[in-house]
């Protein structure tokens, strides 16, 4: 039960990474450098799949909307941690941080789908490549994406709406630089074990269904592999996996590390950690993991380097 003395709180103060000053400004140049790299990056990348007829694949399809979403999906995060980095309050309404905390959550949530759908595509790729463009139409991409969009749509709605069941006393401190579930219930003067369980639940919900269609579709990948007769086939096919191989495996454990465990003041410090590395480190991965790895992303470029020089 709320206490009767309770001043509802109209805003939150973050406490932020440190306080110490030498270190704030060293993190604001790091994180600023990390940010620009990240719209760089997955811009970069979204326009080169854009203009290169070559890439005009599935394949390319849902890696450029997977660029699309990371540049949102980190947007909702660094602006706001790198303009209270050199600040000494650090604070955010009310509605801004459940903003926030809504879009961040049809973000991630949005990624771990379209992760998902990714892992499908290359099942196809390598399991029927005469059917592959017939199987993977642009009606079925365009699909895939709005389901992962949907689903990050309803789960944020859930989220939020149980959210606002909560009370939070003024002042109210978040331990953590951005408004996130788990440091908001240490937050909250009301009973959380609803929400705590809400989020247990649909976590798992999400991290299992989505896990099932991409061990499914490495399984029967697996197996397409180990019937190839040539050697070389199957280092291609091996390849092409790798990046996205790369890109669930830092996605999916730092991501489990801080929502599938209980809430507490003692785990925030390890849980911020992490989310330090989800939510700005690994958008900036992405466009990384997946054209140092790709050869025909480098020829693509190249080409089109050379058609800008040329012009």
């Amino acid at each position: 039960m709320p206490d009767d003395n309770c001043t509802q709180v109209t805003q939150f103060t973050f406490s932020g990474l440190t306080e110490h000053p030498q270190l704030k400004h060293i993190l604001f140049a790091l994180f600023l450098g990390t940010y620009v790299l990240t719209l760089a990056g997955n811009l970069s990348l979204t326009i080169l799949i854009r203009v290169s007829p070559q890439l005009h694949t599935p394949m390319y399809f849902l890696l450029g909307s997977l660029s699309f979403l990371d540049i949102c999906y980190s947007s909702t995060i660094s602006p706001k941690m790198l303009l209270d980095l050199p600040t000494k309050t650090k604070d955010i309404s009310f509605a801004g941080c459940l903003t926030q905390f809504y879009f961040y959550t049809v973000f991630a949530t949005a990624e771990i789908y379209l992760l998902a759908a990714m892992a499908y595509d290359r099942y196809v790729a390598i399991s029927k490549p005469l059917l592959y463009e017939v199987v993977m139409s642009p009606n079925v991409c365009m699909s895939l994406v709005a389901v992962s969009y949907i689903a990050g749509f309803l789960n944020a709605i859930v989220h939020t709406s149980a959210l606002l069941r909560l009370s939070f006393c003024s002042p109210s401190v978040i331990n953590n630089f951005y408004c996130d579930a788990p440091p908001l219930f240490v937050a909250a003067s009301t009973d959380t074990r609803f929400n705590e369980a809400l989020v247990f639940l649909l976590v798992g919900v999400n991290i299992f269904a989505s896990n099932l269609l991409i061990f499914t579709s490495y399984a029967c990948i697996v197996v397409a592999v180990s019937r190839m007769g040539s050697a070389a086939g199957r280092r291609k096919a091996c390849s092409t996996c790798a990046s996205h191989l790369a890109a669930i495996i830092i996605f999916y454990v730092s991501g489990a590390f801080n929502y599938m465990q209980p809430s507490s003041s003692n785990s925030l410090e390890s849980k911020k950690i992490s989310s330090i590395f989800y939510t700005i480190i690994v958008p900036m991965l992405n466009p990384v993991i997946y054209s140092l790895r790709n050869k025909e992303v480098k020829h693509a470029l190249s080409s089109f380097i050379r058609r800008k020089t040329c012009f």
